[in-house]
């Protein structure tokens, strides 16, 4: 018999929506989730550790771990710290790198884990990657979904504003992405995962086309949503494909040749999916780009996030050693420095000012 469908791993919750935190004793009573309400809670010492005042008498069976950064090291202390007693899923409440622990040490452990992200400052919250600092920099493993997302529009606003910003940058490099998905497909035959790139591109889209701002929880509502889908996107293609191309090895390429000087990921994304979209010939997207990231206070020109127009060619040069095997409009030109700075001048003029 023809199998005619396929199992896609995707949240049992997503619950987006002003005041949604405090559901979050509700979701996790839930019996997929906990039958005992024996709970594991990750928290940072900032905005986790402030809602830890305020959710804890309705988590009376939970464990409160705090996080102190985003390290493999820390992760792999916090599921050593859980094997200490049995829980029946982790909860991640927090910014990025405190879900990308949570993440990873649920995975280390077997346990669900819950994700209650408190920005939107990228993709990451409901992606099948941790992506960790090592020793040897920065690492992204392989993890399992969130067995549940709750993201509470008001408590999103209590975060800088620059990390919404950042989490515009990173889905509308989603368009970008998946072009250069596309190349790969023409040029090398790489097989393409419709599905996956559909949620992809309609999730950058939704943010590159809403008429609203960054007060509103309309537009909030829907950059977290497509947040989501890019994380799932990435679990239905088994890679980050979908969500990651030419914008992000620029970026990997700032954070690799710059580590402290570095501007959020999604600003770099934001930039690196913009130059990249003039590369590929789509001048009058890559213009209608810049315009959308300018108008959101994003970041289109590499001396908008403290870099030379120089370091901004080497990072571009240099960025596809970053992900080896990956085919973007970068491979595909193979662009030295003079032709880099030749086509950096004409994205200028082409964005206008």
């Amino acid at each position: 018999m023809p199998v005619l469908t396929r199992l896609i791993s995707s949240p049992v919750v997503v619950d987006i929506r002003p005041g949604a935190l405090d559901d979050l004793a509700g979701v996790l009573a839930d019996e997929r989730i906990s039958h005992s309400g024996k709970l594991a809670v990750a928290v940072s010492g900032g905005s986790g550790a402030r809602l830890r005042e305020r959710l804890g008498p309705s988590l009376p069976g939970a464990t409160w771990y705090e996080v102190g950064g985003g390290t493999l090291d820390d992760a792999v202390r916090l599921a050593g710290d859980m094997r200490a007693d049995h829980y029946d899923a982790l909860v991640g409440l927090g910014g990025g790198k405190i879900i990308d622990c949570a993440k990873f040490a649920a995975a280390r452990v077997g346990l669900p884990l819950v994700a209650v992200p408190t920005n939107l400052a990228h993709d990451g919250l409901c992606s099948p990657v941790a992506t960790l600092d090592n020793d040897a920099g920065r690492g992204s493993y392989g993890v399992p979904n969130p067995i549940a997302v709750l993201i509470d529009l008001d408590v999103i606003r209590e975060a800088p504003v620059r990390f919404v910003r950042a989490g515009i940058g990173d889905a509308v490099s989603n368009i970008s992405a998946i072009a250069d998905w596309e190349l790969a497909n023409r040029v090398n035959g790489e097989k393409i995962d419709g599905l996956a790139a559909a949620m992809a591109r309609q999730a950058g889209e939704a943010v590159l086309r809403h008429p609203g701002g960054i007060g509103d929880n309309g537009f909030l509502q829907v950059l977290a949503e497509a947040l989501v889908l890019s994380g799932i996107a990435m679990s239905v293609s088994g890679d980050s494909r979908p969500s990651s191309g030419a914008c992000h090895e620029i970026n990997h390429a700032f954070d690799l040749l710059f580590p402290k000087r570095a501007a959020a990921h999604g600003e770099q994304c934001g930039l690196g999916a913009a130059f990249a979209m003039y590369l590929r010939g789509a001048h009058e997207e890559s213009a209608y780009m810049a315009q959308v990231l300018r108008r959101h206070g994003l970041p289109v020109l590499p001396e908008e996030i403290g870099f030379t127009v120089d370091e901004f060619v080497q990072a571009v040069e240099f960025a596809p050693q970053t992900r080896p095997g990956r085919y973007t409009i970068l491979e595909h030109l193979d662009l030295k420095t003079d032709q880099i700075k030749d086509a950096y001048a004409d994205y200028v003029k082409a964005i206008g000012s």
